[in-house]
């Protein structure tokens, strides 16, 4: 039985401390923890006469132990590679028991998190801090983490987006076949382990898809007008999102027209795409209120599917299963096959999503059309034409997210150190290692002059004038996880060969 989210355990008394706006983030009260049992603190709540703010404020500090601010890392003098590999410890956590009635949920080894308010494990954040922690030599915490994931799989039947109640009900993009290939442990059974967790993943974006009827959807499988099987963002829950309450439900009173529950679940699918906010999931482009994700067939998602599905047929394969492993490529086969029908923009000259509603693949060049490079299912020419469309993210420290600038995180002017990567590999795997290396160093220089000038590696930059980066629903947070990684495996892949296999994606084409 999935564990209850806060807003479900306290109800009225979590919607009057977020929509008061008691704490000036919402996450805060989300991950307080409980100093008794919630049917108490509830039926004491419930007893109380009226509380202004003040009173509210000294009865949730009397019945929840907030969680403590979290200071930046110490800045110090040592080199970019020396001080990251420092910040590992600060960064690692243990939770084998989590505390009773407490958002957080336990896991068996230890794990690192991304940094600042962001105290839990992360998923799709966790394979770029796996690539550094791997070059920093602490293959220990990469196998604690992959263990991790494993433990959440078999407990949930998936990778939450994160180790907290409030998000069980999705996941994130599924990266998980790509932390597998980063383990070494190459025992039989420890890889028998493996593909059983990636089988189970597979399950989980697949739920439903055998019984959709051409045009039909359910939970996160799409069946298109051809019979075309691909795949969505979605979120099992249709509520205000407990981490950004006050801030969900503020947008639906001000969008009227919008039914709320509706708007809430494209809120929450924007969340498991991990690209929580983008001009890619708006109708209008610029407004959120017009947020439409499950509308939306994702380029970045299908491409990691397609990758997952060759992986467990790779791994087959090798562990002597061959009717799984034909399953499988048969699987991966017909994903490329329609990543290529709908997921290609003809007349652009990239790969691109796909809109449900207007019937065909969207015209906006984001950095999301390069995750079919990466997975190694684009044709050569295809591949050229999308490195060309390139052209209008390329910035001068790195590569851009979209070409809008729409006040969210994920549009122009900012960069995230996991698109950086992804292009990175994506590029080199199709030759264009000039190009790679180029906007490696790029963001090599933006992170590098960033450190020295302030001491901190942040969350994302701004990659037009070389700063912070800014928008988005929190301050710019600081540690972190994957820039970490991302930088440490461009600073160990400089000028590299083209990205084998197993660290970019699926087979290669």
């Amino acid at each position: 039985m999935m564990p209850a989210p806060p807003s479900r355990l306290f109800g009225t008394l979590f919607a009057a401390v977020q929509e008061r706006r008691l704490f000036s983030d919402s996450k805060t009260f989300a991950d307080a923890v409980p100093c008794r049992a919630p049917e108490a603190i509830m039926a004491d709540w419930e007893a109380q006469p009226a509380l202004d703010d003040a009173a509210l404020t000294a009865f949730v500090a009397t019945n929840f132990d907030l969680p403590p601010d979290v200071p930046s890392p110490p800045a110090d003098a040592r080199q970019l590679v020396d001080h990251i590999a420092a910040l590992w410890p600060d960064l690692t956590r243990e939770t084998p028991v989590a505390p009773a009635y407490s958002s957080a949920l336990p896991l068996p080894r230890r794990y690192v998190v991304p940094g600042g308010r962001f105290r839990e494990l992360y998923y799709w954040d966790s394979y770029f801090t796996m690539l550094g922690l791997a070059r920093s030599g602490r293959q220990d915490l990469v196998e604690d983490m992959v263990a991790n994931f494993g433990s959440l799989i078999e407990v949930y039947g998936h990778i939450p987006n994160g180790t907290r109640s409030y998000y069980l009900s999705r996941s994130h993009p599924p990266f998980f076949y790509l932390m597998a290939a980063l383990s070494q442990d190459g025992a039989t059974a420890a890889r028998a382990r493996r593909l059983g967790w990636m089988r189970a993943e597979h399950r989980f974006w697949m739920d439903g898809a055998e019984a959709l009827a051409p045009g039909g959807t359910h939970r996160r499988a799409v069946r298109l007008a051809d019979g075309a099987l691909l795949n969505r963002y979605w979120d099992d829950a249709d509520t205000p999102r407990d981490e950004s309450w006050a801030e969900d439900v503020s947008l639906a009173l001000g969008a009227p027209e919008r039914i709320a529950p509706d708007l809430w679940r494209d809120l929450r699918a924007a969340a498991e795409s991990g690209w929580d906010f983008s001009s890619r999931w708006l109708g209008d482009g610029y407004t959120l209120a017009t947020i439409r994700t499950t509308r939306i067939v994702p380029v970045d998602l299908n491409s990691l599917l397609h990758g997952l599905e060759s992986a467990i047929a790779e791994e087959a394969a090798a562990l002597g299963n061959d009717e799984l492993a034909r399953a499988f490529d048969r699987a991966a086969q017909a994903r490329a096959a329609a990543i290529d029908r709908h997921l290609w923009n003809a007349e652009r000259g990239h790969y691109a999503d796909h809109d449900l509603d207007r019937g065909g693949a969207t015209d906006q060049p984001t950095a999301a059309m390069v995750f079919p490079l990466f997975a190694g299912l684009a044709d050569p020419e295809r591949a050229a034409r999308t490195i060309d469309a390139l052209g209008p993210l390329l910035a001068p420290w790195g590569l851009g997210t979209t070409a809008l600038r729409t006040g969210q995180q994920w549009d122009a002017p900012n960069g995230w150190a996991p698109l950086q990567w992804i292009a990175v590999a994506g590029l080199r795997r199709y030759g264009r290692a000039d190009l790679a290396d180029g906007i490696a160093e790029r963001w090599l220089s933006l992170v590098t002059r960033h450190y020295r000038t302030t001491g901190q590696l942040l969350e994302k930059y701004q990659v037009e004038i070389g700063a912070a980066g800014g928008g988005g629903e929190y301050e710019v947070e600081t540690g972190f996880g994957w820039t970490n990684g991302v930088a440490l495996e461009m600073l160990a892949t400089r000028g590299s060969a083209p990205i084998p296999a197993q660290a970019g994606g699926a087979a290669a084409c």
